[in-house]
């Protein structure tokens, strides 16, 4: 391990935490994880031990930055690369306190400078509910993307960071090195890609036992090429990627699959730093998020502005009226607007504006909602898999630090492709019509909301989303704290719809919710079909997961909450 002088690990942590928070790395939560306090707090969709590790970083004078980004590294190395990646990407919303300025970095996807013909990527994934529809086609390179996460994180600790570089990294190399239960997510990921992993060496040598099998719940996989390939990162910077062995190696089994990556795409990755997209809600609120091209931030000001177009702020909770339920099905159902071809866009509303600047303003979505009450629903369909982790972490000194960071495509991807600990997925599986509309080495548009609320001018919230149905439980919670008055805590944990399925057999949609917790009455009465689904079920069906941290304006004192389902983990001093 790199010695940065400063261990964020579990050596100074109290005793017994290690085990504890290993312990809560197997657990499935039913109930969110909440924590409170006056100095700091950090909260995870996944990973206890990462989220202690964040805290840890706020305890020894980092800043929320700081215990972000060590959280983050953390996530990747206790999933083993299969839900997020060090060659993922990474979007930030950060609320710098002595300015009072909120700043957004991107390091998202860049598409491959060289792929000219992207709509003959291969791919075929869909989130049915099914395992198989979401194992995708036959496994391509060229279904490979330029990832950001590494220089977000390094570009991101520049900025705002106050603890050495190296220490970030010091959690995830030890546990990489020690080894990281396999917990039942982790062993879900196992069970789809089984397969997959055993396709190419260097995989079967980093992620399966020395016989071949595979690892199952509660055993333990320690990955020690990954520790020594984050220690040279932490020790001579990203440019070990982006600029050298690593990411020479990592083209070179990209282009072994058929892929057209090369060092130049590498070379050429930067990240973008812009001024937040504000928009008011009204009642004196104001949302901070990414600007465009991210496509997530747009949706969920429009979705939240839709709300109150159509009175749901005032009705019932959908959870006890069809009616409400109806209506906040319809307008979470409008997502598709961003990832559908404009002309089929205009063909649906005629005449309205669907730019990302008209979106997200009051009369859009007055005029929208006027059109939706008319009969003019955008069909459902299916939207692209999303397997992705957040932090949100707040420091004693105010600055809020909110992150979603994600592979992008479904556990590993079908190739599983690995090199020296490093998983490289296969976004553009589910992508192509994307990445066709973007410039052969532009950046991606981005689905992600995460963001900053303002009250009165003050920070009051930061917030994170993922998963495939991330739309959906963003505007949910949003909703029932903003304007219905619930803790975060309340928040997450009230009974949520997910994102609708699909048969592309039939062109049928359904309405998915999590079994037992909705009164079928309520469903009947919303006049759509509608299923359920359990909890082991739920990530492939469509789940949102959201955590949040709301602070005090008066006094400062932070509440936390993580997701209510997974290993999920809030913790705050």
């Amino acid at each position: 391990m790199v010695d940065s002088g400063i261990d964020l690990g579990p050596a100074s942590w109290q005793p017994g935490e290690y085990e504890r928070f290993f312990q809560a790395q197997t657990a499935v939560r039913t109930r969110a994880g909440a924590a409170s306090g006056d100095h700091g707090a950090v909260t995870v969709a996944y990973g206890a031990p990462a989220a202690r590790a964040g805290l840890e970083a706020l305890r020894q004078g980092g800043t929320a930055a700081d215990a972000a980004m060590t959280t983050a590294l953390a996530q990747v190395a206790l999933t083993a690369g299969s839900a997020v990646s060090y060659f993922g990407i990474m979007s930030l919303v950060y609320y710098e306190a002595s300015s009072g300025e909120v700043h957004t970095m991107n390091a998202e996807w860049n598409t491959v400078a060289g792929e000219n013909d992207p709509l003959s990527i291969p791919g075929g994934v869909t989130l049915d509910g099914s395992v198989e529809a979401a194992r995708g086609a036959a496994p391509s390179g060229r279904a490979a993307l330029v990832g950001g996460f590494l220089k977000g994180v390094e570009a991101g600790h520049q900025r705002f960071g106050r603890l050495p570089f190296a220490s970030l990294f010091g959690p995830a190399i030890e546990f990489a090195e020690r080894g990281i239960p396999i917990s039942p997510g982790l062993d879900l990921a196992y069970t789809m890609r089984e397969e997959d992993l055993r396709r190419l060496p260097e995989t079967r040598e980093t992620l399966l036992k020395p016989d071949g099998s595979r690892y199952r719940h509660g055993e333990t996989l320690r990955q020690p090429r990954l520790a020594r390939t984050l220690g040279q990162i932490a020790e001579t910077g990203t440019d070990h990627l982006y600029h050298g062995p690593l990411g020479e190696r990592i083209v070179e089994a990209v282009r072994a699959d058929g892929g057209r990556m090369t060092m130049q795409d590498l070379r050429d990755y930067e990240v973008r730093w812009a001024p937040a997209l504000r928009a008011d809600l009204g009642e004196e609120l104001v949302i901070a998020t990414a600007p465009w091209p991210n496509a997530g931030g747009i949706a969920m000001i429009e979705a939240q502005n839709l709300a109150t177009a159509a009175g749901l702020t005032d009705s019932p909770h959908w959870t006890e009226s069809g009616e409400s339920l109806r209506r906040a099905l319809d307008i979470t159902q409008l997502l598709l607007v961003s990832s559908l071809p404009a002309e089929t866009v205009a063909a649906a509303f005629p005449g309205l504006d669907f730019s990302p600047e008209n979106r997200v303003t009051p009369e859009h979505a007055r005029q929208l909602w006027q059109r939706i009450e008319n009969g003019s629903p955008l069909p459902w369909k299916t939207v692209p898999p999303r397997h992705s982790d957040d932090v949100v972490a707040v420091d004693e000194h105010g600055n809020i630090a909110a992150i979603t960071h994600s592979i992008n495509c479904v556990l590993w991807g079908r190739p599983a492709i690995v090199v020296d600990g490093i998983t490289v997925g296969d976004p553009g599986a589910h992508q192509q019509q994307q990445i066709a509309a973007t410039e052969p080495g532009g950046r991606l548009p981005a689905p992600t909301e995460t963001g900053i609320v303002f009250r009165a001018g003050d920070p009051v919230l930061g917030f994170a989303s993922m998963g495939s149905g991330l739309h959906q439980k963003t505007f949910q919670c949003l909703l029932n704290h903003l304007r219905l008055g619930m803790t975060v805590e309340e928040a997450v944990n009230t009974p949520d719809f997910f994102m609708p399925s699909f048969d592309p057999a039939t062109g049928a949609a359904t309405a998915v919710f999590h079994e037992g917790e909705y009164d079928h009455a309520v469903l009947e009465a919303s006049g759509l079909p509608w299923t359920e689904v359990s909890s082991e079920a739920a990530r492939f069906g469509g789940e949102g997961y959201w955590v949040a941290i709301s602070r005090d304006p008066v006094t400062g004192r932070v509440e936390a909450a993580s997701h209510n389902r997974n290993n999920s983990a809030a913790l705050a001093y």
